[in-house]
């Protein structure tokens, strides 16, 4: 036999088929087939917008600041008695007194009036209201303390009756109160405050204000744009207060049509056989600035209707 432990063994390291595989991927033998597929296509570039120019810079402006409000300052004079007795005198209303006729007349009169500033307040001025007449003698000025007094006897209204007939005032007269400074001197001196003219009452919720020491430039100083300033100083921030102005007659001066530009309301006085047509047309035609012009007959007993109030119910005459 032959000898085989003198045979040379192989040297050590990986067979001929181990070094095969490695030389050759018999792996992909058993591959599916897969087809060359075309390129893709290269992403189109967009080039980007151009960024916006930065706006320029403008410099912040200052506002003005806004001019501050005059401090509005309620009434707060010394109060004066009215003397009743002499309100009876004259025939006007009584306060706390016994229902009458005439007081029950102006509380119709007066309930459109109140109606009509409830609705109109603000850039209309509904608040104020003008009293006037035509000619002189036809009682404007009872008319005008006569509504003053039957609105005060409102629960929410508070009445500042002014004196606007600088030539004759008879307001403060009429009601038995003291002279002193008042709406003509607020518009001259714009160092007086139109509220420390005003004069209180011990009637609850009635206030008068003088019309103070005339001028020669009366109605100038009415028609310049100071008298705006001064009478929104009298109504600011004070929603149920109503401003009666108490004017001259329209035929005999010039302020009441001036004041006609700054109220909401205007009462026209016509005395019963004593008012003729051509006067009253011409006085409502001065006083067109106003709107809202109301006409009432005075001094009269006759009704259409046959009302009399002084017979009904007891009230007194």
């Amino acid at each position: 036999m032959t000898d085989q432990s003198k045979i040379p063994l192989p040297a050590s390291g990986p067979s001929l088929i181990e070094r095969a595989s490695g030389a050759f991927d018999f792996r992909t033998l058993t591959r599916p087939v897969v087809p060359d597929l075309p390129p893709a296509p290269m992403p189109k570039v967009v080039a980007a917008p151009p960024a916006p120019a930065p706006a320029p810079f403008v410099a912040p402006v200052a506002m003005p600041e806004p001019e501050p409000e005059p401090e509005v300052r309620h009434f707060t004079g010394p109060r004066h008695v009215i003397d009743r007795a002499h309100l009876r005198e004259q025939c006007l209303i009584e306060p706390e007194s016994s229902v009458t006729g005439l007081l029950e007349e102006f509380r119709i009169v007066k309930r459109q009036l109140l109606r009509t500033a409830a609705e109109s307040r603000g850039d209309l001025h509904g608040e104020r209201i003008l009293v006037a007449s035509a000619h002189p003698g036809e009682g404007k000025t009872f008319c005008a303390v006569n509504l003053a007094l039957s609105m005060a006897a409102e629960k929410d209204t508070e009445v500042l009756l002014v004196d606007a007939d600088f030539a004759k005032p008879s307001v403060l007269s009429t009601l038995g109160l003291p002279g002193g400074p008042g709406l003509m001197d607020a518009l001259a001196d714009p160092d007086i405050a139109v509220e420390d003219c005003v004069l209180g009452t011990d009637i609850a919720g009635l206030y008068v204000l003088p019309a103070g020491n005339a001028t020669g430039s009366d109605t100038e100083y009415l028609a310049s744009a100071r008298t705006e300033a001064v009478l929104e100083r009298l109504t600011r921030h004070s929603p149920n207060r109503i401003v009666i102005f108490d004017s001259p007659p329209v035929l005999a001066a010039s302020p009441a049509s001036v004041l006609a530009h700054h109220v909401g309301q205007t009462v026209v006085i016509v005395r019963a056989d004593l008012t003729g047509e051509a006067a009253l047309r011409d006085a409502v035609s001065l006083l067109g600035a106003c709107d809202d012009i109301k006409l009432l007959l005075n001094g009269t007993r006759f009704s259409t209707t046959g009302r009399r109030f002084g017979t009904y119910y007891g009230y007194k005459e």
